[in-house]
């Protein structure tokens, strides 16, 4: 009997915001032959309510034990946790303490969206970037202080124009999405940084790195990145990313 061989190389768990639209098709898109993927969403923030910095913690610090116990019932071999203003807004340093809870308790290699973010930037050898993201004004301001505590310098940021709700912020258009990321560049950004894993990216990341001539790197391009890194995989990211997998093994 032939079996397909479109598993078995390796379980990626995701914990999700639940009011998330765009992680899991992204992922879905971006998913190594031979993996599966397995999501877990999680709440303890109020929907209603415009996601700022204390939602954003809020979110990060609710229900975390049992969220990854029911997901780690799967066995994943990495964990990633997709939200990245989750830890975005509070510095490198809480984010390295969260991540290193999450696997703790999962007992698996973990990612945050925020550290896929800098470890993607890093191996790409980018310095300077510009910034854009769909987050209220002084979320997005936090997000760059982020990257430039993590020695990214930030050149540029572009806000989406006002302060969005939890389903404003994935209801973006990719035409909109593109638009806000011509805004955040800069002659001196190496590269663009789009944050937010509800922020439809992976539709537009080849258009503007030919529009631009320069990479561009989104929340969920980085999340799928460095997990399938971890893995030893080539995951089927868009744009210049693609091209740091190239020695990574194919599952197919």
């Amino acid at each position: 009997m032939k079996y397909s061989n479109d598993r078995g190389a390796g379980r990626i768990g995701f914990i999700v915001p639940v009011s998330n639209s765009n992680l899991e098709p992204d992922m879905v898109a971006m998913r190594p032959g031979g993996v599966s993927l397995h999501f877990m969403r999680a709440g303890g923030y109020d929907l209603d309510k415009i996601p700022d910095s204390s939602q954003m913690r809020q979110f990060a610090e609710s229900s975390l034990d049992a969220v990854i116990q029911a997901l780690c019932a799967v066995r994943p071999d990495v964990l990633a946790y997709g939200c990245t203003s989750a830890t975005l807004s509070f510095g490198p340093d809480y984010d390295r303490e969260f991540r290193n809870k999450i696997e703790s308790l999962a007992g698996v290699p973990s990612f945050t969206a925020a550290f896929a973010l800098v470890e993607t930037l890093r191996d790409l050898g980018i310095g300077a970037v510009g910034f854009a993201s769909p987050y209220t004004e002084k979320l997005n301001r936090e997000g760059a202080e982020y990257l430039s505590a993590s020695g990214i310098k930030v050149v540029n940021t572009a806000y989406v124009g006002q302060d969005l709700g939890n389903y404003g912020q994935g209801a973006l258009t990719p035409d909109e999405v593109f638009s806000l990321g011509l805004r955040s560049n800069h002659k001196e950004a190496e590269a663009l940084v789009l944050s937010c894993t509800d922020m439809r990216t992976i539709e537009v990341i080849e258009e503007l790195e030919e529009s631009l001539g320069k990479p561009v790197v989104s929340s969920n391009q980085a999340l799928m990145y460095v997990a399938a890194k971890a893995l030893g995989l080539h995951g089927r990211v868009p744009g210049r990313v693609s091209k740091l997998m190239k020695g990574a093994r194919s599952a197919r």
